[in-house]
C-alpha cells in the first residue's frame, strides 16, 4: 500500500509523519537528508533492538551512515532521572556534534528519554522518531513533548522539542502482545472520544480489524490519528489551549499510574482507557453528558478489551484522597484548582479549570475508592 505523508505545520520547524508498511528499511535514505554528516545515535528499546534492530542497521548501511547503538532496558521504569543521566554519558562518549542526529527507536518510553536527552544534550541535538508500539505511533511520537517521570508523577520533567521526521513503520506492530496492542487502542479511541464524532463510529465497527493488526484497517487509523494530533499540535504546539484536549483520561489516568507504580502492572494506555471512561462518568456526575454517551464510551473501550473501571485493576481498594493528591501534581493544574478534560457528548471535549478537589474525591467514593 502507498505511504501516507502527514505533515505537521509548525513553520521553520515543520516536518513530515511517514505511515504505511517497510519504513523501516527505508529509514536510511528517509533520514539522510536531515544529516550534516553520515552518522546517527540509536536510542532503542532493548527488546526491539532485538527485534528489529537488524533492518534498521541494514538501512543505515545502504544509505551509507554510520550507527551508533544504546540500547535502554524496556519498559515505563526507563523514563527516570538515573536513565537520563546513564544516557546523557553514553551520548557524550559518543563525541556526537550538534550536526549529528539522535533516532528513538521504540515505543513511548524511547521516545521521551531519547528526545528529551536529545533536547538537553549540546543545548539541543536533532533526533528522529521511529515508533514501534501502536500508542506512540498515533500519539506520542508526535508533537515534541518528550519528559520523564518522577517519584511525584508522570513526565513532570521535560521539554518541547520537535523531531525532524517521523517513521511509523505498521509492520513492526506486528510483533506487539496483544496487551501492548490494546493499551495502544485506547489512544486511538480517544482521538474519536475527544473531538472526532464519526471516526469513533468508524471504531466501533473496525476495532477487531485494527486489534488483529490488518494492513488497511490499521492504516485508516493511525493515520486520521496523526492527522488531528498534526492538526491540533500545529495550532497549539505548547498546550496553552486546544492540545490540552489531547489529555482526556490522563488526569485520571496518571493518578492510577503513580498509585500502582511504573512496573508493568498498569500499562499507561489502560490507565488512560479507564481515565476516559471515568472523565465520561464524571461529566454525566456533573450534568454535563448524557449517561447514554458514557455508556457507549465505556462499551466501546470494554470491546477492546480494556479495563474501564478501577475495580478492574489490582491494587484496591484506591484511597480517594491519594488520588486527588497525585492529581493536584499535574502540570495542568493551576491555582490550587484541578483541571480536567471533560466531555458534553462523544466527539466533543472540552478543558475544565474549575473543578473541585471536594467534587473529584466525592466521584471516586462512588467508583469504589475508599476515603
Amino acid at each position: 500500500m502507498t505511504v501516507v505523508t502527514v505533515p505537521v505545520g509548525l513553520g521553520a520547524r515543520a516536518y513530515n509523519v511517514l505511515v504505511g508498511p517497510g519504513l523501516l528499511d527505508q529509514a536510511g535514505e528517509q533520514i539522510l537528508p536531515f544529516l550534516k554528516s553520515r552518522r546517527v545515535a540509536v536510542v532503542a528499546d532493548a527488546s526491539v533492538q532485538v527485534l528489529h534492530g537488524a533492518r534498521l542497521a541494514a538501512s543505515f548501511a545502504k544509505a551509507g551512515i554510520k550507527a551508533d547503538v544504546i540500547t535502554v532496558p524496556s519498559g515505563e521504569a526507563s523514563k527516570s532521572f538515573e536513565q537520563l543521566a546513564i544516557l546523557s554519558d553514553q551520548l557524550l562518549a559518543l563525541e556526537l556534534d550538534r550536526g549529528d542526529l539522535i533516532v528513538a527507536f521504540g515505543g513511548g518510553v524511547i521516545g521521551d528519554l531519547a528526545g528529551f536527552a536529545a533536547s538537553i544534550y549540546k543545548r539541543g541535538i536533532d533526533f528522529v522518531q521511529i515508533p514501534t508500539t501502536l500508542l506512540a505511533q498515533v500519539d506520542s511520537s508526535v508533537g515534541g513533548k518528550t519528559a520523564i517521570d518522577t517519584p511525584r508523577g508522570k513526565n513532570l520533567i521535560g521539554a518541547f522539542h520537535q523531531p525532524r521526521l517521523v517513521l511509523a513503520d505498521l509492520t513492526v506492530l506486528d510483533s506487539l502482545s496483544d496487551r501492548e496492542m490494546r493499551a495502544g487502542f485506547a489512544e486511538v479511541l480517544k482521538y474519536g472520544l475527544l473531538g472526532d464524532a464519526s471516526f469513533f463510529e468508524w471504531l466501533e465497527v473496525h476495532t477487531p480489524a485494527v486489534l488483529a493488526r490488518e494492513t488497511e484497517a490499521l492504516a485508516e487509523a493511525v493515520a486520521r490519528c496523526v492527522a488531528m494530533k498534526a492538526e491540533i499540535v500545529a495550532e497549539d504546539e505548547r498546550e496553552a489551549g486546544r492540545r490540552a484536549l489531547l489529555n482526556l483520561g490522563h488526569t485520571f489516568g496518571h493518578a492510577l499510574e503513580a498509585e500502582i507504580g511504573f512496573d508493568g502492572a498498569l500499562l499507561h494506555g489502560e490507565a488512560v482507557a479507564i481515565g476516559c471512561a471515568q472523565a465520561f462518568r464524571f461529566s454525566v456526575s456533573q450534568g454535563l453528558c448524557s449517561g447514554q454517551d458514557a455508556e457507549r464510551a465505556s462499551r466501546a473501550i470494554a470491546a477492546s478489551g480494556l479495563p474501564t473501571d478501577i475495580a478492574d485493576l489490582p491494587g484496591m481498594p484506591f484511597r480517594a484522597e491519594r488520588l486527588v493528591h497525585h492529581m493536584a501534581q499535574d502540570k495542568k493544574a493551576e491555582g490550587g484548582r484541578l483541571t480536567f478534560i471533560l466531555a458534553r457528548a462523544i466527539g466533543d471535549a472540552f478543558t475544565a479549570k474549575d473543578v473541585s478537589s471536594a467534587a473529584i474525591h466525592d466521584f471516586l467514593l462512588t467508583e469504589g475508592a475508599v476515603p
